[in-house]
């Protein structure tokens, strides 16, 4: 069974990631992103729940009775151990998530020939090996912060230098221009993959 070919895309907080999913999905392939993944297991998986609230107490819960982000991320801030037991939790299930995702796109009839996913802390969490290539976004810190229209936090500590992470990616873009740059880049990157997916399986 032939499947789309999986790309991930990584790198710092503001860098530009989200654009460039929605860049590859304006060119065709199929995309989801960490992010959309965690919120569906807060709203919907009720082990999730359990366990948070075991771990953390009702207080994170929101008026819906679901795990409420925005009071996880409060206690977790600057907690390390709670922000341990929080990626402990959630990133297994992420992965198996995505990867349900993965399998149901190759029965697609005719399948996608690319599946793109955001992935913040791919190479922090080891799941560069679920990819057949990586893409990173990267942008100097000053115009990281301005897009994000708030100082980075702590947060940028726990992750692996840029330049680690393009020395193992597969496509390194910097992302200082416009949004069509990026556009026009992506489209690139697509054409690449499109050239090499025999290769790829």
């Amino acid at each position: 069974m032939s499947r789309p070919v999986a790309v991930a895309i990584t790198g710092g907080i503001g860098a530009g990631k989200s654009t460039a999913l929605a860049a590859f999905r304006a060119h065709g392939a199929a995309t989801v992103s960490s992010d959309e993944i965690v919120h569906h297991l807060l709203a919907a998986d009720d082990s999730v729940r359990t366990a948070l609230v075991a771990f953390f107490g009702e207080g994170i819960l929101g008026e819906d009775g679901r795990p409420d982000r925005s009071r996880i991320a409060a206690v977790v801030f600057n907690d390390p151990d709670a922000l341990a037991f929080l990626e402990g939790l959630l990133h297994p299930l992420v992965s198996r998530e995505y990867l349900e995702w993965r399998r149901r796109l190759a029965e697609v009839d005719p399948p996608p020939n690319v599946c793109v996913t955001e992935v913040p802390l791919l190479y922090e969490s080891g799941g560069e090996s679920r990819f057949d290539r990586v893409v990173v976004i990267t942008a100097p810190r000053q115009l990281r912060e301005q897009r994000r229209r708030v100082p980075l936090d702590n947060r940028d500590v726990r992750l692996i230098d840029d330049r680690e992470k393009v020395k193992r990616a597969d496509f390194h873009y910097v992302n200082t221009g416009t949004p069509e740059d990026l556009d026009a880049w992506v489209a690139g990157v697509i054409d690449t993959l499109m050239r090499a997916a025999p290769e790829n399986g």
